[in-house]
């Protein structure tokens, strides 16, 4: 089959629905979860808001439209390599530098959500990993890897989805082993529906936050605050996702979407 054969097969395939679109993208708005740091520890990114240019009055009689407040790092969101003191000197490393052939790859599910009703400090080991492997099929170079978590069902409000206390944020996430045994295999990227792509403690780690110093020092991208990763396979699925191109931007918000066979 040549190429464009291949794409018109696609387009085919989703104009009869045997392809489905799956949103992955959390709505953008004033009751967005944000991560929360310790004042005394670092600046913390504002909530977002939108303010009102103006609406079809003596601001702009014909049209609305407005500007926006918000961090690179809020709702749904790409992180690029130079969001990380370890990812600072990869080249290509801002969003508009990235390459967009990596805007659209292979995406694997790992299913986690079982583990995390039961513990929300659940980690996903290098070993958990590999026996998704022998039962799913090797992870291959350039792909994407999410984990399933289930946790995008807290999204509505802060608190829940932070679940945080005087002990720290509990929610899931990888190991050191987990994100060295990814990078190892040369992934595109890391994924989680929680508001960030470690585990919540990951400060506690060694190095810590592996799935920000060790995925991104090594080029990786990350991909945070994802939902409706329970209506992917777990493989067999492309991700697209396409960071805004912010002249030396860390990340983005991001639509991000996946073409899926329909179950």
């Amino acid at each position: 089959m040549t190429a464009i054969q291949a794409l018109a097969s696609v387009a085919t395939a989703l104009a009869s629905g045997d392809v489905q679109i799956v949103d992955l993208t959390a709505p953008l708005g004033p009751n967005t979860p944000v991560l929360y740091l310790p004042p005394d520890f670092a600046k913390n990114t504002p909530s977002f808001k939108m303010h009102e240019i103006s609406k079809y009055d003596s601001n702009g009689p014909w049209w609305a439209w407005g500007w926006m407040e918000l961090g690179e790092h809020t709702g749904t969101h790409f992180d690029a390599p130079i969001h990380w003191v370890s990812g600072k000197d990869v080249p290509n490393n801002t969003t508009d530098t990235l390459e967009p052939q990596t805007f659209v790859a292979p995406v694997v599910v790992i299913d986690c959500h079982a583990e995390v009703a039961k513990d929300a400090d659940f980690l996903l080991t290098a070993d958990m990993v590999r026996a998704w492997e022998a039962k799913h099929g090797e992870i291959k170079k350039g792909s994407w890897v999410l984990m399933r978590s289930d946790w995008y069902h807290r999204n509505g409000s802060t608190e829940t989805f932070l679940n945080a206390d005087e002990n720290g944020s509990h929610t899931p996430g990888p190991s050191v082993d987990c994100i060295e045994y990814l990078v190892s295999k040369e992934v595109l990227g890391w994924g989680s529906e929680c508001v960030g792509t470690d585990w919540g403690n990951a400060a506690t780690l060694n190095p810590p936050f592996p799935a920000h110093s060790l995925m991104l020092g090594a080029g990786g991208y990350g991909l945070a605050s994802l939902i409706n990763l329970d209506k992917l396979p777990a493989t067999g699925a492309l991700l697209v996702v396409a960071p805004l191109k912010i002249v030396g931007g860390t990340g983005s918000p991001v639509r991000a979407f996946a073409l899926a066979p329909r179950a």
